[in-house]
């Protein structure tokens, strides 16, 4: 590392902050904007929705935002070093194009390792706060893809059927839970007409326990049953974005189980799952797109630089939109669908570094 190096590392953090904290502000005012009426029909605590609602958004807006963000500083730092002639001034010297790497690649995977961070652990913290606000005030609110009668593996020898399940009172309605023999025959039916999670168990208040051996039935009622079941609350009041709220290990958890109950319409989990360690390396890609495309001076200056870059930030969120309803519905493999568009704009940073050199 050189003074040199330390100088663009420090201009483009400094760019990045600034860009961070603008983007910020206008994002949090853009929303306001859009929801103000929902508020207000709602009757939302104003106070509230200021000093807890929006503060709790900001680490998912930072994680959002950090590429572009970053993208941006590193195209207006290397855009007036170009101008000034300082990087011909270099490359005169006998500093070659891949050694200029070396800063923007730091500074790149300092800021993936960050938002790895941001958005596996504290992001989905704070997340869950704003979806509790999203669902009581909102009319966009994400609704439940799960809505009524609900059927879900417990374990390789049980399944649990649910009529209905309210989410805000953790309450299963019409429960049926039906155990097997490794023979496939059935075992054990319990009925219920609620049950109800509390201190992280199924608490059935009244239900009836069916007994099966062979042709005969025996038949018990039974008060106030708890039960431990794999399946949880979160299984059967599934949203589409109940993944944010999630860190990895929880997440990684949730995907599993929902996989091994057979539960259908899994893609938006498993595409959100892969997508929390594949976004934060598009803070690296970004970079190396940076330096090839504003590291030569243009006509019309930083604004066509500056112009290019949103260019290609656009078209690179359009083809994370466009691929990811593939992986949601299955025509496409979750894991390719969150690593692919990535792995595209990296052979692109890779071909434009090549073609810059030569």
């Amino acid at each position: 590392m050189v003074t040199f190096d330390w100088h663009i590392i420090k201009r483009v953090t400094g760019s990045y902050v600034l860009l961070v904290a603008g983007l910020i502000l206008f994002f949090i005012l853009l929303h306001y904007l859009e929801h103000i009426d929902d508020f207000l029909d709602s009757k939302a605590p104003l106070t509230r929705i200021y000093t807890v609602y929006y503060p709790s958004y900001i680490p998912e807006i930072v994680r959002l935002i950090s590429p572009l963000a970053l993208f941006l500083a590193a195209i207006y730092v290397t855009g007036k070093l170009a101008q000034r002639l300082e990087i011909i001034a270099l490359q005169t010297g006998g500093v070659a194009l891949y050694r200029l790497l070396i800063p923007y690649s730091l500074v790149g995977l300092a800021a993936s390792a960050l938002m790895l961070t941001v958005g596996g652990w504290l992001a989905p913290r704070t997340n869950q706060t704003v979806l509790d606000y999203d669902s009581l005030y909102l009319k966009d609110a994400p609704k439940q893809v799960d809505i009524s009668d609900i059927h879900l593996q417990n374990d390789p020898l049980s399944v649990i059927t649910v009529g209905y399940f309210n989410r805000r009172t953790s309450t299963a309605h019409r429960v049926l839970l039906q155990r097997f023999s490794t023979d496939g025959q059935l075992t054990e039916r319990i009925d219920a007409q609620t049950m109800v999670w509390r201190d992280s168990v199924w608490h059935i208040p009244y239900g009836t326990v069916r007994a099966f051996d062979g042709d005969r039935e025996t038949r018990r009622v039974a008060v106030s049953i708890d039960t431990i079941l794999q399946v949880f609350p979160r299984d059967l009041a599934r949203t589409e974005r109940d993944i944010e709220t999630m860190t990895i290990p929880v997440a990684a958890d949730y995907v599993d189980a929902l996989r091994r109950s057979g539960t259908a319409d899994i893609g938006h989990a498993e595409v959100g799952y892969y997508t929390k360690y594949t976004y934060p390396l598009a803070n690296l890609i970004v970079m190396l797109i940076a330096l090839p495309l504003a590291c030569t001076r243009r006509r019309g200056g930083q604004a066509v630089q500056i112009g290019l870059g949103l260019l290609v930030a656009f078209s690179y969120l359009a083809v994370q939109k466009l691929t990811e309803p593939f992986g949601y519905s299955g025509e496409l493999d979750p894991m390719l669908t969150a690593a692919l568009p990535h792995a595209v704009f990296l052979i692109g940073a890779l071909m434009a570094l090549r073609w810059s050199r030569a």
